[in-house]
């Protein structure tokens, strides 16, 4: 790690929010759309989405009373439209009070975002890490993340969640800034 830390130097952490909601309801949304993408194809998607909108994030009420084919002629599977009405009811109901995912810890946090259909434990992580700023998340599901342990200590195969555990360990309390630049190295970061 200590090698490519000086490899790529500082990193531009203001940067990688670029051209990311400000708001935790639509970086949520932001989320479900970059699920399982490129980074590349997430923006779009959720470019065509926003434009539905004006170019805004459409807010809990808007999402529901909108006809569900026009979000997915915006590029959305039928799952993923049924996630983003899920995050919708899930807000307006007050399950889900964003304003004060703030105050709980990881782990809480972690629970209330995946009491919502769509939002897994990857989408919590990126949460974490993207949006909270939160300084010792180590996202073991994220495919990009585990190729680049696999890369960066020359194994034989992708890690397990355990081993890539057992191999920050000695970030701790920083392996947020870890995965960053696991994922800088490999010129890509979660979508």
């Amino acid at each position: 790690m200590r090698e490519l830390i000086k490899r790529l130097g500082p990193l531009d952490l203001e940067a990688r929010r670029r051209g990311r909601p400000t708001d935790p309801y639509g970086m949520l949304i932001r989320s479900i759309v970059g699920q399982q993408l490129s980074t590349k194809a997430a923006a779009s998607i959720y470019g065509r989405l926003t434009e539905l909108w004006g170019g805004r994030t459409p807010t809990p009420q808007e999402l529901l009373d909108s006809d569900p084919e026009a979000i997915r002629a915006a590029g959305l599977s039928r799952p993923k439209v049924a996630y983003l009405r899920s995050l919708a009811e899930h807000v307006i109901s007050g399950e889900l009070e964003l304003d004060r995912l703030e105050e709980l810890s990881d782990d809480d946090i972690i629970a209330e975002l995946t009491a919502v259909k769509g939002l897994g434990v990857w989408t919590a992580h990126m949460f974490l890490v993207f949006f909270l700023s939160r300084p010792d998340v180590l996202p073991v599901g994220d495919l990009g993340l585990r190729r680049a342990f696999e890369t960066l200590y020359e194994l034989p195969s992708i890690p397990s969640a355990e081993e890539m555990e057992r191999l920050a360990e000695p970030w701790r309390p920083y392996r947020t800034l870890g995965s960053l630049y696991l994922w800088h190295s490999l010129d890509n970061e979660p979508a």
